[in-house]
């Protein structure tokens, strides 16, 4: 285990979609926007009519990955937590339909049906970044 602390949070974001949005595509610009290096993903709520996200399907390595997509399909955004390390976002969602949950990596692709309000909070002095390590998993450092 390794771990990063810091006792300077910087500002935080509410982020307001609107109707025809991207969640992904948006944050992205916010994080261009603003400056934004090094922040957490705290809150996400709202409601989708596409969605993509991609999870593993098997355990051995590497890893074996399926996007699921939905297409003009109301959905549920429950939540959506994750770092921005070195202003790159790694983000993990949670969507609904009136079924069942369904979670996984946040891609591009995901567009409001009504609204979507996230928050996002800034680390001060993390100096995070992603590196691969032997086996080309990407691995959360401080350059600290």
């Amino acid at each position: 285990m390794e771990y990063f602390s810091t006792q300077q949070i910087g500002r935080t974001f509410v982020l307001r979609l609107d109707q025809g949005d991207m969640i992904l595509e948006n944050i992205n610009e916010l994080i261009a926007k603003e400056g934004i290096k090094d922040a957490v993903v705290i809150s996400a709520i709202g409601t989708l009519d596409m969605c993509v996200l991609h999870m593993v399907t098997t355990t051995g390595y590497p890893a074996v990955e399926h996007f699921e997509r939905w297409e003009n399909k109301p959905l549920e955004l429950s939540s959506i937590d994750g770092i921005i390390a070195d202003s790159k976002p790694h983000l993990h969602a949670v969507v609904a339909d009136s079924e069942k949950a369904y979670s996984g990596h946040l891609e591009n692709g995901c567009r409001v049906l009504y609204l979507a309000e996230i928050v996002i909070m800034e680390l001060k002095s993390m100096d995070l970044t992603r590196v691969y390590n032997d086996k080309h998993i990407l691995k959360l450092i401080s350059q600290k």
